[in-house]
């Protein structure tokens, strides 16, 4: 393999996203040799604890700590990276809004190659990592063959890299702030829009039962409604649920909607595009029914149903019923 393995870190609020342990997973499928290093970029005291808590799953993070950093501005971390990073860098980023922004304009600063929306990585061959993405909705996985000779750009999507448990690190931080240089930008940052909250606030719910497209029907979302009852659970949902007007935004899931982190998901007639595995945090039990044995849920359910859901709900909040 070519360059040295880099991770950059999301948090917020001086803690870091789930998606900071799936990049190890990642990285170690990628070369499990390979040590990694965290990129964490912020400002203060909140940006030392983020670094500090990550030595204990990586043997090194480099810190870049700038007042122009305290909100996350891809245009100026990109500017940072650049500076910082050796020429040959693999860079992993989550495949989310920001991953998005940063990504694509960090590869070609770097003059890298560039992956988007990796979902599993097959090894390495000479230069060449084998990288797997889904294509038309998940239907059909792809390999794609990624040159490494000059360093790569890879996002990878939430959920797809099991998040590996390792807390024996014992690394280090390393201030990289004067490495940074000029982090002056013509875009910068005004204010955070908070979604709007609803009836039900889904990200405090330790039980969602969430519907999707296969529901079919706004009449038949009082199914359900009466199955979350008898579970003691809330309705969430999917965003074409929330672009037909079924149910308030608020209670959708998803990287436009709500972050949630619940012990159990039951997801019906959900397909499972990132976007909505987005905004599912914390490793849940997730249960996934869907009559289309090939949809995308599948692969991150821990236990998969095929079935119709008009049919598999009422049977279910039966037996819940009964069971009580």
């Amino acid at each position: 393999m070519a360059g040295q393995v880099f991770a950059y870190i999301v948090h917020k609020n001086g803690v870091a996203d789930d998606t900071a342990m799936e990049l190890l997973a990642a990285a170690a499928k990628i070369d499990a040799g390979v040590p990694v290093t965290a990129v964490v970029t912020g400002a203060g005291a909140e940006l030392d604890g983020v670094c500090n808590s990550l030595t204990a799953s990586y043997p090194e993070v480099w810190k870049i700590d700038n007042p122009a950093l305290a909100y996350p501005n891809a245009e100026i971390i990109r500017k940072a990276l650049v500076n910082i990073l050796p020429a040959d860098a693999i860079v992993l980023l989550p495949y989310d809004t920001f991953g998005l922004d940063l990504g694509p304009g960090l590869s070609i600063k770097l003059d890298s190659a560039y992956v988007a929306d990796a979902v599993d990585f097959e090894g390495v061959d000479g230069s060449r990592l084998k990288v797997v993405r889904q294509e038309y909705s998940g239907m059909v996985s792809t390999h794609v063959l990624c040159d490494l000779s000059k360093g790569a750009v890879l996002t990878c999507r939430p959920g797809s890299f099991q998040p590996v448990d390792n807390t024996t690190a014992a690394g280090k931080v390393v201030d990289k702030s004067p490495d940074a240089g000029d982090l002056t930008v013509k875009r910068r940052y005004i204010q955070v829009v908070e979604a709007e909250k609803g009836d039900v606030d889904i990200t405090k719910s330790d039980v969602l039962v969430s519907v999707g497209r296969g529901i079919e029907d706004q009449e038949n979302i009082e199914l359900a409604e009466d199955l979350a009852q008898s579970m003691g659970a809330v309705v969430s949902c999917s965003r074409p649920i929330v672009d037909a007007k079924w149910l308030e935004k608020a209670r959708q899931v998803g990287t436009s909607g709500q972050t949630v982190k619940p012990k159990v998901y039951l997801a019906l007639g959900i397909s499972g595009s990132f976007q909505h595995l987005g905004g599912i945090k914390g490793a849940p039990f997730i249960v996934a029914v869907n009559k289309n044995p090939k949809a995308p849920i599948f692969q991150v359910a821990d236990v998969g149903i095929v079935e119709d859901i008009l049919e598999f709900i009422p049977e279910l909040a039966e037996k819940v019923k009964e069971s009580k």
